[in-house]
């Protein structure tokens, strides 16, 4: 199916059939929930009700949220709390290494809410939970998703120094569109961490996300893509925008799977790695799988 820009499109009712999942319940999904309630952590897959928590949690896979849930921005998109964030948990890493180890991870994701009250921005804690899981559960792969620090380069050194095997960070969508959705956000800054982590650590892989369906154009995807390929990220991801309540920022249209699978080529003829697309890939959706396929397609050159 051919792509085209969006101009102007209803906003559909229904939601179409492709994105609709099952309700969560599984067994192994309970024993996560009722393991991140003991050990008192949070999960974005909870905070940001993403729509694949019961297929990842009954994986025995989970992304951990760090630093508190609430958050110091108010992005458009986003469903986590905004606001005052409380006093930070120095015992936070410790029992995030110890969920890593009591599920028996072989790939943990680890991000955060954005903590502009923070002078380092969270990247100490960052750092501590990436050497204690490292160290709890030597054999999980350890990615983490940051926020952009406000672009205090010292602060991405430090979570870049603790030695995490994947390095992600989200642009979520075009520049046009940043004023509008991503509150405190900046494109060329998100753009700039990404290439100075691959400057810093050429070793560690970059990724970085992009949602669909709040009224870009091709022809800005298809720059976003140039623009990422021009700092050396290796793994993206695309998915579906769903707009979390009346109060957040309207969707413009959903994509069609045969899209997802067409930007998917796209991004793949300018030099991608690993693209992982489709209506409800999110940032986190198949890590594991993602980072497996960078490794075995980057061994092959």
């Amino acid at each position: 199916m051919a792509i085209e820009a969006p101009l102007e499109f209803v906003r559909p009712q229904r939601k179409p059939e492709w994105l609709k999942v099952r309700a969560p319940g599984s067994a192994n999904y309970l024993r996560l929930k009722d393991l991140m309630r003991t050990l008192r952590l949070h999960t974005v897959c909870e905070e940001a009700r993403c729509p694949n928590v019961g297929e990842c949690w009954h994986h025995g896979t989970a992304t951990f949220m760090i630093l508190g849930v609430v958050c110091t921005r108010a992005c458009a998109y986003c469903a986590v709390a905004h606001g005052r964030p409380q006093a930070l948990d120095p015992a936070e890493p410790e029992r995030v290494a110890d969920a890593i180890e009591a599920m028996g991870l072989r790939h943990a994701v680890v991000t955060s809410v954005d903590r502009d009250d923070l002078p380092d921005g969270g990247a100490a804690m960052f750092a501590e939970t990436i050497r204690l899981a490292r160290a709890r559960a030597p054999g999980c792969r350890i990615e983490v998703l940051v926020p952009d620090f406000r672009g205090v380069e010292r602060s991405l050194r430090t979570v870049l120094d603790a030695g995490p095997d994947v390095l992600n960070h989200n642009v979520e969508t075009v520049p046009r569109l940043y004023r509008m959705a991503r509150s405190g956000g900046r494109y060329p800054r998100s753009l700039e961490l990404l290439d100075r982590s691959r400057r810093y650590r050429p070793q560690i892989p970059t990724k970085t996300g992009i949602m669909v369906g709040l009224g870009e154009a091709l022809e800005e995807v298809a720059a976003v893509f140039d623009d990422l390929r021009g700092v050396g990220v290796s793994i993206l991801t695309i998915g579906q925008y769903l707009r979390p309540s009346p109060q957040h920022a309207p969707m413009v249209r959903y994509y069609h799977p045969d899209e997802f699978a067409d930007l998917e080529r796209m991004a793949l003829a300018r030099g991608f790695v690993h693209v992982e697309s489709g209506p409800l890939v999110r940032s986190s959706y198949h890590a594991s799988e993602q980072a497996d396929a960078f490794e075995t397609r980057a061994a092959r050159g």
